[in-house]
């Protein structure tokens, strides 16, 4: 997601430490004091505007939420949807999804979302896809055995690529959706893509693998 530069963005992700975690290497192993709680701790990776964190924590008060995005600007409108839920079981990081083992420790984190990533199409650009082997092997560092990754995208290519990346890492498809808006699934929780693209008749994709 790119978007044009907010004056002032940085100050804004200051002035609320509450929500905002502006040294989150010094939290690694201590997340559970950083929320006060043993809850379960879920992360998305590429949280974009918060629509989709928000709501995951709005529906799911007992789970403790990070949302994570390299964007500044991006992670400033998501800090605009937290503060106006007031979320208590949210926290923001301005970081790369390359680098969480610099921020979590071994497992403890619970279940990773990965959401309209960018399919980066060209092979060349292959290792930058969040579904590539060397993310997951970053994210398996830090789930638990067993621990999952739900996957949501509009872009087929990459859907199809991830699948296959998941299989030949050895994880289990605990379910697989060709067409998320059309099944029975219950407390879905929109992005601001997927609403988007929903709209305009494109199909969601959806993913649930286990390591």
């Amino acid at each position: 997601m790119r978007v044009r530069n907010r004056k002032g963005a940085s100050d804004l992700l200051a002035a609320y430490p509450q929500y905002v975690i502006l040294t989150p290497e010094d939290c690694k192993g201590k997340w559970a004091s950083i929320f006060g709680n043993s809850n379960p701790i879920h992360i998305e990776v590429g949280s974009g505007k918060g629509r989709f964190i928000t709501g995951m924590a709005a529906q799911n008060p007992d789970i403790n939420y990070i949302g994570i995005d390299i964007q500044m600007t991006v992670l400033s409108y998501a800090l605009d949807r937290v503060v106006e839920a007031g979320s208590p079981n949210v926290k923001l990081l301005q970081v790369d999804g390359s680098s969480l083992t610099n921020y979590f420790a071994p497992a403890e984190i619970d279940r990773l979302y990965l959401n309209f990533s960018d399919p980066w199409p060209k092979k060349r650009h292959e290792k930058r896809r969040l579904t590539y082997k060397s993310f997951l092997d970053t994210y398996k560092e830090i789930l638990p055995e067993q621990g999952e990754i739900h996957f949501k995208t509009d872009n087929r290519g990459l859907f199809e690529y991830s699948l296959v990346s998941f299989s030949q890492y050895g994880m289990t498809l605990n379910g697989v959706w060709l067409d998320l808006h059309a099944s029975v699934m219950e407390g879905n929780v929109m992005t601001e893509y997927e609403e988007k693209f929903s709209k305009k008749g494109q199909v969601i994709y959806r993913v649930e693998a286990r390591f």
